[in-house]
């Protein structure tokens, strides 16, 4: 399963450069706000506040702008296309699913800064197995987060039913969890081969919306097989017509489609 994950991603990400840069492009701008707008914020103003207020809007910026992305890249895994219209359509949307990732970027950013050093300055037992037990959390929290968006743009927008389910499929398949958040780590040092252009954050969501959308199929058999055994998923039968619709390519009708 994780090899033809890696060749379909491979495929879509190529047959949508053009359109996987723009987005990251997009992305970069939006980015541009939390990274270097406060620290013009505090030349202008002198005021600590104002700085924290331009990090806090150009975090929620980004994770709106990521939500959207999401909404609009599904189309690609599911053997389709998208327009730039369908990102800016899926704007308001994406409201909702961004404001709570922000909220959790955000969390996590004071955990690590404030949290647990508070914790682990104690120098007590206590303070060990405190830091600890926050630190497993936030990490059990980031790999269950990591579908946050793909699971609003499949399953549905309802937040709290959302949030669940992240934690029951992170917790369902923690292997591929760990998995994809070391892709993405991944796929981020190799961005900035690109200045993040390709693959870029807008790849790292296609590819997690592909494990989810292939992993989707994994609980459809399970439902249908009721007295199945959850450890022997038939793989090779379940992506028997995902396979045929994918094919094979050779180097050259990868880089010269046009040549074939």
């Amino acid at each position: 399963m994780i090899g033809f994950l890696l060749r379909k991603t491979l495929y879509d990400l190529w047959d949508n450069l053009f359109k996987i840069v723009v987005l990251n492009l997009g992305f970069l701008a939006c980015s541009a706000i939390p990274i270097f707008l406060p620290g013009l914020a505090v030349k202008l103003t002198g005021s600590a506040a104002v700085e924290i207020a331009v990090n806090i809007i150009g975090i929620f910026i980004c994770t709106i702008y990521l939500a959207a992305a999401s909404l609009t890249i599904k189309a690609v895994s599911d053997y389709g296309n998208f327009s730039f219209g369908d990102f800016l359509g899926n704007i308001k949307a994406a409201l909702p699913a961004g404001i709570i990732m922000g909220l959790f970027v955000l969390l996590v950013f004071l955990i690590f800064l404030y949290v647990i050093p508070f914790y682990f300055a104690m120098e007590s037992p206590t303070g060990l197995v405190l830091s600890a037990i926050v630190f497993w959390t936030t990490i059990f929290a980031i790999l269950s987060f990591q579908y946050f968006f793909t699971v609003i743009a499949r399953l549905g927008p309802n937040l709290i039913k959302a949030l669940r389910k992240c934690m029951l499929i992170s917790l369902d398949n923690t292997g591929l969890s760990v998995f994809l958040v070391i892709n993405s780590i991944i796929a981020m040092l190799l961005s900035i081969l690109t200045a993040f252009m390709f693959p870029g954050p807008v790849g790292a969501l296609l590819y997690i919306d592909q494990a989810l959308r292939l992993r989707l199929l994994k609980y459809d058999w399970l439902e249908a097989n009721p007295g199945a055994n959850r450890r022997k998923i038939p793989w090779d039968a379940l992506l028997i017509e995902e396979r045929e619709k994918v094919g094979i390519r050779t180097f050259k009708n990868f880089v010269f489609p046009w040549k074939d």
